[in-house]
């Protein structure tokens, strides 16, 4: 049964063949599967034929929504002229080097080279062992070490998600592995000790960070890796001058300073990329998602020049470069990342995302009045909303009563799609969002939002 009504043969279908990832499973059997139909714009429409305004872009990713023409007559003309080959043993592909040219262009930082995996997750795989291979070529075989932080997300591999920073991530599946530790995270309202101002808090976290290289050994420490904005951690902000404080001990110590862009890069946070918006000066990147806007699965490592030279250095010591992925570099991923990129460019999609920018953080300021809120925070056209059972001492709800996820429920039901992240609700619209529409997601999300205040009342979550 779903919401009391039977299961449609396609839910019943779903459930009897799909293992679905981030699912409670042991629910999916009674409440059932949102089946999904067909989108168009910034809607989705299931298989009953009801519309959504999908406010998550998917997974942070359909940054030009559902249906652009000139995405699918791109992949449909790759697809008729080189459907796929790799770039194994010095092959080459014109989609993959017009796309890399492009990435070098319009990188935050100088760029010599472009590697190609099939996701984000892959992409900061890849991070780690071109760390280790940069370090090796050098002669630092104990320079191994990479620092991530407390509720970071940097994906689901294993060693991406030893990066994780999140319980999650970690109960049950034996991680995180060696090699990987967890500095603070820069969350101001959650983390700040009492009268804590954040230049203090900044200070703070800068030190602890010192205190970590020093105590394990700034010769055993290779790389640090950051979202500028923090995603699946709760749309962390960091406060004003936090890489500023952090990267001057990383750079003393020649530890490399990698940026996770997957969900930050192309346009999301006002800027083609979030280490801009943040003052963020990465050594390598990260990118995925919006790299394509969704259209086929694709990531990318960008590296400058002196750190490809240690890989070119050792692959002459090795005979060989022996990394790589199958679909790494698929050339229609990489038609439709040139066209997506060009598509940026001539609708000028950061000016379009910082012209609704003030729409949406008025959004959002109106929200943070209610009881039930905790704090609000965004950057660009990504923002989060932090439910609490307490205003005055910010203290969070048990997570056994699953507030953020009946919010996400009532969400549905009013026609419109957010993420829970915990108590916390995730927004990332389609940078193609109109403003009407964006005022539509807020008014849905309102409407939840009352909802589940009556199911907290109800139910007594703000006395347990």
């Amino acid at each position: 049964m779903a919401n009391g009504h039977p299961l449609t043969n396609v839910q019943q279908r779903d459930i009897n063949a799909v293992l679905h990832p981030y699912t409670p499973l042991h629910k999916l059997a009674e409440t059932g599967p949102l089946v999904m139909g067909h989108g168009k714009g910034v809607y989705l429409y299931d298989t009953q034929g009801k519309a959504y305004i999908e406010g998550m872009s998917g997974l942070w990713c359909a940054g030009l929504g559902f249906g652009d023409e000139e995405m699918i007559e791109a992949a449909n003309e790759q697809m008729r002229t080189l459907p796929y080959y790799h770039l194994f043993g010095g092959k080459g592909m014109e989609p993959a080097i017009e796309l890399a040219e492009k990435l070098k262009e319009i990188a935050p930082v100088p760029i010599s080279k472009v590697f190609y995996t099939s996701s984000g997750s892959e992409a900061n795989d890849t991070q780690v062992k071109l760390a280790w291979y940069y370090n090796n070529s050098l002669g630092r075989p104990e320079k191994k070490k990479i620092i991530s932080r407390v509720k970071a997300y940097h994906g689901v591999t294993v060693m991406a998600a030893s990066l994780t920073g999140l319980p999650g991530n970690h109960k049950g599946w034996d991680l995180p592995v060696d090699r990987v530790l967890h500095t603070d995270c820069p969350h101001h309202y959650r983390f700040s000790l009492e009268g804590e101002s954040e230049a203090e808090f900044v200070a703070r976290l800068a030190k602890s960070l010192k205190d970590m290289i020093e105590r394990e050994g700034p010769e055993t420490i290779a790389a640090f890796i950051a979202e500028p904005v923090m995603g699946a951690g709760g749309v962390i902000v960091p406060p004003s001058g936090y890489f500023a404080a952090i990267e001057p001990i990383l750079r003393e110590h020649d530890i490399l300073i990698i940026a996770d862009e997957v969900i930050n890069g192309f346009g999301r946070t006002g800027n083609w990329w979030g280490s801009q918006s943040v003052g963020m000066t990465p050594t390598t990147i990260s990118a995925a998602k919006q790299l394509t806007a969704a259209y086929a699965p694709l990531g990318a490592v960008l590296v400058p020049e002196d750190v490809y030279q240690a890989y070119v250095d050792h692959s002459a010591q090795l005979g060989s470069f022996g990394h790589g992925f199958t679909y790494g570099g698929h050339p229609v991923g990489c038609a439709l990342g040139v066209k997506a990129i060009e598509i940026y460019q001539r609708r000028n999609i950061v000016e379009y995302v910082r012209g609704l920018t003030p729409t949406f953080e008025a959004r959002l300021a109106k929200i943070k009045d209610h009881p039930l809120v905790g704090e609000v925070r965004s950057c660009g056209l990504v923002g989060a909303v932090e439910m609490v059972a307490n205003k005055a001492t910010k203290r969070s709800f048990d997570p056994a009563h699953g507030v953020g996820s009946n919010l996400a429920k009532f969400l549905e039901g009013h026609g419109a799609i957010l993420r829970a992240l915990g108590d916390t609700i995730a927004f990332c619209p389609p940078m193609i969002i109109t403003e009407d529409e964006l005022g539509e997601l807020f008014n849905r999300f309102e409407l939840a939002l009352a909802d589940t205040e009556a199911y907290v009342s109800k139910n007594g979550l703000r006395m347990v």
